[in-house]
């Protein structure tokens, strides 16, 4: 054996391996990491979007947050703004309500005392009428006059 005739045919069949290899492994291999690259960088640019997305949903969450808290606080001014007027309004009528009802129970109380009167003119009428009438029965006589008004003044 010949060690330039071996080493040549080494030679030969590793130039055609490398070349085989160029010519079409090299290729396929190269397609393959050309699109694991694309796969990996398009990941990584949709995890960028996504946390790009993530942070404006939460600014936007923050936001609705924000006003709806600001909503709130409105809210429940103007709920206490109308429970002030409600307030206001209830005691008003009720002011009303006391003074109508204060009139009424005055005009009442005036319309009483005006019928307590009448009866007592009345009764004092009567009471008159009837010692005039027992002092024209009797005799003409002090001692008897005296008696007859003692007599309506106890009645009184």
């Amino acid at each position: 054996m010949n060690f330039n005739a071996t080493f040549l045919g080494q030679t030969i069949a590793f130039i055609f391996f490398v070349w085989f290899c160029m010519k079409f492994i090299w290729p396929l291999l190269l397609g393959m990491l050309e699109a694991r690259e694309k796969r990996i960088a398009d990941g990584l640019a949709a995890g960028e979007r996504g946390e790009k997305k993530l942070e404006e949903a939460e600014q936007y969450l923050l936001d609705l947050v924000h006003e709806g808290k600001q909503k709130a606080s409105e809210i429940i001014t103007q709920a206490q703004k109308r429970g002030d007027e409600i307030i206001d309004e209830a005691k008003e009528t009720a002011r009303t309500e006391g003074k109508r009802i204060l009139e009424g129970a005055r005009g009442e109380i005036e319309q009483e005392k005006e019928t307590a009167r009448q009866d007592l003119r009345q009764q004092v009428a009567q009471l008159a009428l009837l010692g005039a009438e027992q002092i024209l029965m009797r005799e003409v006589d002090r001692n008897a006059h005296n008696e007859v008004l003692n007599k309506i003044s106890a009645d009184l």
